[in-house]
Order: C-alpha cells, then sequence, then structure tokens
C-alpha cells in the first residue's frame, strides 16, 4: 500500500465524503480534499497547483475550498478561491486550519477532516448559502496523487 491509501481506511474516506455532502447542504461552496504522499513545493503553492487541475477554478461563483494533505511531509492547507477570498476577512480558514491541525498533531486524520470540513461549511454560508436551485459542480470524492 501507498502512503496515501494508508493514511485513511476506506471507512474513514467514506465518513469524510459524507461531511462534504453535509457541509455542502449549508452552501453553495464546493469542498475537496487532497491527499498526496509528498511534494518539493511549499503546500500552498502545491494546494494551488492541486486546486487548478482539479477544475475547482471552474466553479460559477468561484467559491471551491480544497482541503491538501502531504502525508510523507506532515503538510497541511486549506485555500479558497477568489470569489471566497474577496468576501472573507484575511483570518477566515484560521480557526479550521488549528481545528485540522490539533487533530493530526494526535493522528486523527479522520476526525480532524471532518471536523474541519463542517465547520468550513457552517462559516462559508454565512457568504454562499445555500440556494434552492444549487448543483453540485463538484465531485465529494477524495482525490489521490
Amino acid at each position: 500500500m501507498s502512503l496515501t491509501e494508508d493514511f485513511l481506511s476506506p471507512e474513514e474516506e467514506k465518513e469524510i465524503v459524507q461531511a462534504i455532502s453535509e457541509a455542502e447542504k449549508n452552501t453553495s461552496g464546493e469542498i475537496r480534499v487532497h491527499i498526496e504522499a509528498h511534494t518539493e513545493k511549499p503546500p500552498l503553492e502545491r494546494a494551488q497547483e492541486v486546486f487548478h487541475s482539479l477544475g475547482m477554478d471552474k466553479t460559477l461563483a468561484r467559491n471551491g475550498v480544497l482541503f491538501y494533505i502531504g502525508v510523507q511531509d506532515h503538510t497541511f492547507a486549506i485555500i479558497g478561491d477568489e470569489g471566497i477570498d474577496k468576501a472573507v476577512e484575511d483570518d477566515f480558514w484560521d480557526c479550521t486550519k488549528d481545528i485540522v491541525i490539533d487533530h493530526f498533531k494526535n493522528k486523527r486524520y479522520k476526525q480532524g477532516l471532518v471536523d474541519g470540513i463542517l465547520r468550513a461549511g457552517n462559516q462559508l454560508k454565512k457568504y454562499f448559502p445555500y440556494q434552492s436551485d444549487d448543483t453540485n459542480e463538484l465531485t465529494n470524492e477524495i482525490s489521490k496523487g
């Protein structure tokens, strides 16, 4: 098994996908999780590359959110698209990031992601509330690299 495959069990992945579905019931924002073993790049730079490669910059409201995890490097980043960045305060992701990192420090990876994803959905609903005609523009499945 690879580092990315061993990071979460299939059951844990299902719980994370369920958390994404739950969070997206609060917001028109689109949330994704990407896990990869290693990169030479800083986590925010790599997260930006992954964000674009996954087409997350193609949502109508430009309100995609990526939770990026570098397993071997012990790195983590949360980034949002320009629609979010224009609407929220500069420290918008700090509390969410802190929640995830606190869990990660104790090897509670699934719980960190679930709690962070649910918090992100709750925070985003203030700026991007769920609309009755909202469509799921991006898959909720976890991507791996």
